[in-house]
């Protein structure tokens, strides 16, 4: 006798739930928009800041999600260069393992030029198993009292 497929069953089994809380830790790579505008390796290798940060996500829906993040890009200075928070928007493709996604926000910037900012990106994550995954950004960064720049995330996700 064949078994039903129950569709809480199937929802246990998705690697992107909804009610999905997330912790990111990832590497960044800011760029001014002169390098963004005229890309090339001398650029990229001159006028780049690498960073470290931290965030979290939470996902009301598998589709619909809030999250915060804080990164430094320096040593000296402030702890926290920057904060900020953003509307994300992923697509799930559980056959693939994968979710591409799109996001905007604003922030602030606590280093440099204190500045108010908003952003919009695009990534895509990578779910390895249930619990684990890798994910890859961009986003363009509309800041207040300098120039716009580019930031660049790399980074892994443990969802709970």
């Amino acid at each position: 006798m064949p078994r039903e497929k129950n569709a809480d069953s199937d929802d246990v089994n998705k690697l992107f739930q909804d009610m999905e809380f997330s912790i990111d830790a990832f590497g960044t790579l800011a760029l001014g928009v002169h390098t963004i505008d005229h890309v090339s390796e001398q650029r990229i290798y001159h006028n780049s800041q690498l960073g470290v940060g931290a965030g979290g996500t939470f996902f009301f829906c598998r589709y619909v999600g809030i999250g915060g993040e804080a990164y430094s890009r320096n040593t000296t200075g402030s702890f926290v260069d920057s904060t900020s928070g953003s509307l994300f928007l992923r697509y799930p493709i559980e056959k693939a393992h994968l979710a591409p996604y799109i996001f905007g926000g604003g922030g602030y910037d606590f280093e440099g030029i204190k500045q108010g900012f908003g952003q919009a990106g695009a990534g895509f994550e990578v779910r390895i198993i249930r619990y684990v995954g890798v994910f890859v950004d961009a986003r363009y960064v509309f800041a207040s009292e300098s120039k716009d720049y580019g930031v660049g995330r790399a980074g892994i996700r443990v969802t709970f």
